[in-house]
């Protein structure tokens, strides 16, 4: 039976969210959760852990950060309330 990966403590997955610099190759985000993990002393996981999560991660705040713009359009009678019902398909 194959081995699994350890499961990635919560901690880490909390400081991957503060530290992740989407302008940054994920290698950067990836050396900065791996000191977390040591200080924690905890194990680091691995670089496709990360790089999984990272992207999971850049994908909702990107989705966020379109919301916000759309909630603020709406607001300021640029886009239809409509568009709300359509962002969230």
């Amino acid at each position: 039976m194959p081995r699994q990966a350890p499961r990635i403590d919560q901690r880490l997955i909390a400081a991957l969210a503060r530290l992740d610099d989407d302008t940054e190759p994920i290698a950067v985000t990836y050396r900065r959760l791996g000191r977390v993990a040591e200080l924690l002393g905890i194990v680091r996981p691995s670089y496709e852990q990360v790089r999984v999560l990272v992207h999971s991660e850049r994908r909702r705040v990107a989705y966020r950060r379109a919301e916000r713009e759309l909630v603020g359009d709406v607001v300021l009678g640029r886009r239809s309330p409509l568009a709300l019902s359509e962002h969230r398909d």
